[in-house]
């Protein structure tokens, strides 16, 4: 059972799990490599590609948290609220809410 009602009470702690800025900075650059591979797969008409994608985001990410954060990924207890997370922190930095 989740300790959190919802995604807006999530969000707070998911943010304070990458303060580090070269782990958020990691993330950025997954998230935009899953959108670029998202779009090829679509180009291509080829699924493999969304394997390319997912393998991408999630490395980068976990990169960022093993080795810059030191924590593990709130995907292993918190996927979905996790992976709403991601999009919604790539939305901050874009808009520069949060420093990238």
């Amino acid at each position: 059972m989740s300790r959190f009602a919802s995604f807006r009470e999530f969000y707070p702690f998911y943010l304070s799990e990458h303060s580090n800025r070269i782990s958020r900075r990691l993330h950025f650059v997954g998230s935009c490599g899953v959108l670029l591979l998202v779009a090829w797969a679509i180009v291509q008409r080829n699924g493999w590609w969304l394997l390319a994608a997912l393998l991408c985001g999630y490395g980068f990410a976990w990169v960022g948290h093993f080795f810059f954060e030191k924590n593990r990924p709130a995907t292993f207890k918190h996927p979905f609220y996790s992976f709403a997370g991601d999009w919604v922190m790539f939305k901050d930095i874009l808009t520069g809410k949060i420093r990238f």
